[in-house]
């Protein structure tokens, strides 16, 4: 089990680092060369936009001003109102209740703990068992 924060922040350290390096890659090329999996890519690229460090050309993601920012801003708002309504709920549950599919509650959640605003714990990332809440 893990703190949220710490790996999510680790992860975004990740993508960054390999973005700077390669350039510009695809959703695929980011997963072979962070080898992470989906739900924490998407974890760090929320983090990253929070940050204003990343961007997503067509299905190309670079470092830059972001262009995410309404987009996970938004599904970020709704998942934050879930969980201020229903305490701590797990992945799929917030999927569902937010209405927002799973991989970008990940974006949204990434986000959020990149504000300080929710906290969690990583049981089983690849199995989306994972616990979120408020601060």
């Amino acid at each position: 089990m893990s703190d949220i924060v710490s790996v999510f922040g680790d992860q975004a350290g990740t993508v960054w680092q390999i973005l700077h390096n390669r350039g510009p890659l695809i959703e695929s090329e980011l997963l072979s060369l962070t080898h992470l999996t989906e739900p924490q890519l998407h974890a760090a690229i929320g983090w990253l936009a929070r940050e204003n460090k990343i961007r997503k050309e067509n299905n190309t993601y670079l470092l830059g001003e972001s262009n995410l920012v309404q987009i996970i801003g938004n599904d970020a708002g709704k998942i934050w109102r879930t969980l201020e309504i229903w305490g701590e709920v797990d992945v799929q549950s917030l999927s569902r209740l937010s209405r927002i599919v799973e991989h970008d509650v990940f974006t949204a959640v990434g986000w959020l703990a990149r504000e300080g605003k929710v906290d969690g714990i990583v049981q089983n990332i690849d199995e989306k068992k994972i616990l979120f809440w408020l601060k």
